[in-house]
């Protein structure tokens, strides 16, 4: 099937911002006298803020912790270190040219404000067709429901559309959905993406054209 439309997630793929998510995460946790471990965050690598938080705080049982106090501690830390994010190379000139030859959109787990400052700082913010973030969806990834409403969006067929994805829930969603996926080793090991039966995997945006020709 001819491709003719490509998904980008957004963090990991379009913007380096996952260390400053951990970063801010550790700093909220620290606010209330805990020390999230490196090893303790890894595995919510790419995985929604309220699924991070609830699944931290429950590793700290004696503790009396707010899922929500946590998430509005997290994000005050996240606004204050943001600007040390940058874009994935090669990401912003491979949008642009994409944009030019098949419909594009951005599917993330990112909140409507992280999405609009992160299009903002890379300078996309008129680039896709359509959008679908948190804000937009009752599911998270793994759940495919994200890539179901940006190929619906597009309007078109989920087997015409391609996802560019880094982690591993964004890559089992959109295998659920019955995309084409590409993913990108910014945020996991190659071995690891393997695993998921992705079409392809890569490690620059420089090796994608080449796929779609």
């Amino acid at each position: 099937m001819k491709i003719t439309s490509i998904i980008f997630d957004m963090d990991g793929v379009l913007i380096d911002a996952e260390s400053i998510h951990k970063l801010a995460t550790q700093k909220a946790f620290a606010d209330f006298g805990i020390t999230v471990t490196d090893a303790q965050y890894k595995p919510y690598r790419g995985v929604p803020d309220e699924v991070i938080m609830v699944g931290l705080s429950r590793q700290f049982p004696t503790l009396e912790l707010s899922v929500p106090e946590l998430l509005r501690v997290k994000n005050h830390h996240y606004e204050a270190l943001e600007h040390l994010a940058g874009p994935i190379p090669g990401a912003v000139d491979f949008v642009r040219w994409a944009r030019q030859h098949y419909k594009i959109a951005l599917a993330t787990s990112g909140s409507p404000r992280n999405r609009e400052s992160s299009l903002r700082m890379l300078g996309l913010e008129d680039a896709f067709q359509c959008i679908v973030d948190r804000g937009s969806v009752t599911y998270f990834k793994p759940h495919p429901e994200v890539f179901l409403k940006a190929a619906a969006g597009l309007g078109s067929a989920t087997e015409e559309c391609l996802v560019i994805e880094d982690s591993v829930n964004g890559v089992t969603a959109a295998n659920a959905a019955g995309c084409r996926v590409v993913a990108l080793t910014t945020s996991f090991p190659r071995s690891r993406l393997l695993e998921l039966g992705p079409d392809h995997v890569v490690d620059s945006f420089a090796e994608i054209p080449a796929l779609l020709a």
